[in-house]
């Protein structure tokens, strides 16, 4: 291969130097982002509250890549997320990218009429209001970088509603407490697009469609019924695999897409097109 000249591809997705935050970092989305972002140059911040699974993943990085480095965080706890933006400032100085991945959700398997008030508060806590905590936390780091962008992990239940039929007596349904959280969340990321576009600071959201979980192959029906439904009801007959989101966070943590500011990106393999 060519050695790379000034404004080819490869530079506009060339990560060296800038430094990554991925919340929900050791998770099976987030060890994806984590990969391709360490791959593309980055120092990468593993940062979810299992500090062990953050070290480990952390430790694979810096043998593979570049120097990582695991934090411990709830990201529900306004200190605790400025403490984890404190570290990273001490450790690199500033934070070029913020991936807000991390979630915790509520209402699985509860009938709709059957979800309680704390359930639903919770919810809205564990994914849009921990994205304001971090994203606010995470600003002023971010404006000393000459590349801020922030990357919000939506999902394509922001946009559609579940098709309640492919689930069977899994008890996996989506409830309505996670699609309309994550509704709020491509909506503060095109609200804080525009809020920060003057300072050159990109904000956008990723939607992911349903991916592959060898963790839920125990679970009813998700083997027999659930896979093979979902694997139906996608244009491109499958569900997301160990690289699909990959691309996409390289794309928008780079260069590459530095014209694109407050768009929400569905990667779902078809799922919402009809």
């Amino acid at each position: 291969m060519s050695e790379p000249e000034d404004g080819t591809i490869w530079d506009l997705f060339d990560l060296t130097g800038r430094v990554a935050v991925v919340t929900g970092g050791p998770g099976k989305l987030g060890s994806q982002m984590c990969d391709a972002l360490a791959e593309a140059g980055a120092n990468v911040v593993v940062a979810s509250r299992t500090y062990e699974d953050c070290r480990e993943k952390a430790d694979e990085l810096t043998d593979r890549y570049n120097e990582a480095m695991a934090v411990s965080v709830d990201v529900t706890d306004e200190q605790a997320v400025e403490e984890m933006v404190e570290e990273v400032v001490d450790r690199f100085g500033k934070i070029d990218v913020l991936v807000n991945n991390a979630y915790n959700a509520s209402g699985y398997g509860v009938p709709f009429e059957e979800l309680t008030r704390d359930e639903w508060e919770q919810t809205l806590e564990g994914v849009l209001t921990q994205t304001f905590f971090c994203s606010q936390a995470a600003l002023p780091a971010i404006r000393e970088s000459d590349a801020g962008t922030i990357i919000n992990i939506g999902s394509h239940y922001s946009v559609v509603a579940p098709d309640h039929r492919v689930y069977g007596d899994s008890d996996i349904n989506n409830p309505p407490t996670y699609g309309s959280a994550k509704a709020g969340v491509i909506q503060f990321s095109r609200w804080l697009a525009s809020y920060l576009a003057s300072e050159g600071i990109r904000v956008n959201s990723v939607s992911p469609g349903g991916f592959y979980s060898e963790e839920m192959e125990d679970v009813e029906d998700y083997e027999e019924v659930f896979v093979p439904n979902y694997e139906h009801r996608t244009p491109l007959g499958r569900m997301g695999d160990d690289t699909d989101m990959k691309g996409i966070v390289a794309y928008l943590a780079s260069d590459a897409s530095k014209w694109m500011t407050g768009q929400n990106i569905v990667l779902d393999g078809g799922w919402t097109v009809w």
